[in-house]
């Protein structure tokens, strides 16, 4: 259950489930107060991530330092939750170490880790704290390198991994008048562009971050697409069945609601790279 242990059962019985996580929402004035939560160590949050830890998700390999999307809202939530910038410890934990089955030592992950029904056979999430988006990508001087538009990607002879969700979005949502050309991995996409065989692109908005800094001499986010039906989320990671889930995830959606969230997205991923394509 995972409300806090105070709250009587016959509340927690009938609390509202959260969309996101489908487990039952905290009930009670103070069932997500600092001192009511199950956590590692009283008074602390342990948090995990990766080493190293990206840009722009986070800054200069180091998640303490609050800069970082993914750093900035892990702090805004222990904001919400009650708990100071040095209460908050960090962890390293390998990303496909986040969700395999057993026991945590941290309390809540934060390592873009996608929400999908197979992983919360073994972990819980928190609402999703971030809509993973579509995205274009290029290298500089190219044709669409200064695209502001879908429209103006229409030209374009544009690749994507085949039975990924960017290959659909790129045939679908940019409709070229060049068949898509279709790659087994990324990776082929990606020496495609470097033999100028492609002028752009379509990956997820992580994966675009990581090829231009990475795999791309030059490399250029031409822009994100604009968001069509449900999203792909990133979550929180938790161990299976947390009395935290709950009481993360209002602090989750309460930073949604109040627009942090979409402040700190415009701070650290528009601003930083990625702009929005109309």
């Amino acid at each position: 259950m995972l409300v806090a242990a105070v709250l009587m059962v016959g509340l927690a019985a009938c609390a509202p489930e959260n969309e996101t996580t489908g487990t039952p929402a905290p009930t009670g004035v103070d069932a997500c107060s600092k001192d009511k939560l199950a956590l590692r160590t009283a008074g602390t949050l342990a948090v995990g991530t990766d080493k190293p830890a990206y840009e722009p998700w986070f800054s200069k390999d180091d998640p303490s330092n609050g800069e970082g999307y993914e750093s900035a809202v892990t702090y805004a939530v222990a904001a919400k939750l009650g708990f100071a910038k040095a209460e908050v410890k960090w962890q390293t934990v390998q990303f496909n170490a986040a969700f395999a089955p057993g026991p945590k030592k941290f309390d809540f992950d934060v390592n873009q880790v996608s929400i999908s029904e197979a992983r919360r056979q073994a972990v819980d999430f928190s609402s999703g704290y971030y809509d993973v988006r579509q995205t274009v990508i290029t290298t500089a001087g190219s044709k669409i390198a200064n695209a502001k538009t879908v429209a103006e990607l229409a030209d374009a002879k544009l690749g994507a991994q085949v039975g990924t969700t960017s290959y659909t979005v790129a045939k679908d949502q940019i409709k070229p008048k060049q068949q898509v050309a279709p790659f087994d991995t990324n990776d082929l996409a990606v020496q495609a562009l470097k033999n100028k065989q492609l002028d752009g692109i379509v990956v997820d908005l992580p994966t675009a971050f990581y090829m231009t800094a990475a795999q791309l001499d030059n490399g250029k986010i031409v822009g994100q697409l604009p968001a069509t039906g449900a999203p792909e989320q990133f979550g929180f990671v938790l161990e299976k069945g947390s009395k935290l889930t709950g009481c993360l995830s209002q602090a989750v959606d309460a930073l949604k609601t109040d627009g942090t969230l979409a402040k700190l997205q415009k701070q650290y991923l528009t601003e930083e790279g990625a702009p929005e394509l109309s």
